[in-house]
């Protein structure tokens, strides 16, 4: 039977179709290397260590696509190291310490609402539509009265990679114990209204309001009236009154709670 087959092969035909073969095989070798000496990428060791340094949480909160990009923008000089909130102040020394420059380090922080509306401030309508507050805050700026109240939609619950922030009774709330400042509900709250504080702090102000009293009492049973006994009873002058809403400038707050028990509307909160 084998001798029957090789009788039946055309050797000269054999011979052609392995060259053909042997000639495609290298033109495919040459250009692979040809591709890939073209399309090299340096790798940026320096991004590396840092990238090894980083808290890896990809979340996006430093405002670049994750860990890697924002080790590239720190090696390139265009990020700055406390733009990662997740990653601890040791390892940031140890990036200070690769990219040559002095490093201060910052107190932990972690994210409040400014607002504290929610079910007991007035709605303009109720809102049908897709999910979130972006998507809501593009009909008529939300359902809240209020310019600057929670519209309670969950966009900040949702993008939060450490499940941190929860919608309770129409307000989202951020868990201090869980949340690891990295920032992203800040940038993504349509309204402005979430912002990081330190971890040490003992109270914030619960409502982002501008609105004079009268208009407030008539649409929020817990918003700032704007009434300054904050600021006025402070022993330490750390409340200011900035467009009828109080500011705690937390290096000169105690934490001795007197903002709280002078607040006739609560809007102040013990934390």
């Amino acid at each position: 039977m084998l001798n029957l087959l090789l009788r039946e092969i055309n050797v000269t035909t054999l011979g052609w179709v392995l060259g053909i073969v042997a000639v495609i095989a290298v033109v495919f070798a040459v250009l692979i290397v040809l591709v890939s000496k073209l399309c090299f990428v340096p790798v940026d060791e320096k991004a590396e260590a840092i990238q090894a340094n980083l808290a890896g949480a990809n979340c996006g909160g430093c405002g670049y696509a994750g860990c890697a990009d924002f080790a590239k923008a720190l090696a390139q000089g265009k990020a700055k190291i406390n733009g990662c909130g997740p990653t601890p102040n040791e390892n940031k020394s140890k990036i200070a310490e690769i990219l040559g420059v002095p490093f201060s380090a910052e107190e932990s922080k972690y994210a409040v609402v400014h607002c504290a509306g929610g079910e007991v401030s007035l709605d303009k309508y109720v809102y049908v539509g897709n999910e979130g507050c972006t998507a809501q805050n593009a009909l008529l700026g939300g359902r809240k009265v209020c310019p600057q109240g929670c519209m309670g939609g969950g966009t900040c619950e949702a993008c939060c990679p450490y499940h941190a922030v929860t919608v309770e009774h129409g307000v989202a709330y951020a868990n201090k114990a869980l949340c690891e400042a990295c920032g992203l509900c800040v940038s993504k709250c349509p309204k402005g209204i979430i912002e990081l504080i330190p971890k040490s702090s003992k109270v914030y102000v619960a409502c982002s309001t501008t609105c004079k009293g009268k208009d407030v009492m008539n649409t929020c049973k817990v918003g700032c009236i704007g009434c300054g006994l904050c600021a006025k009873n402070c022993p330490n002058g750390a409340i200011e009154m900035v467009d009828n809403i109080p500011v705690i400038n937390y290096s000169k707050c105690t934490g001795c709670k007197v903002c709280v028990a002078k607040c006739p509307r609560k809007c102040i909160k013990e934390i």
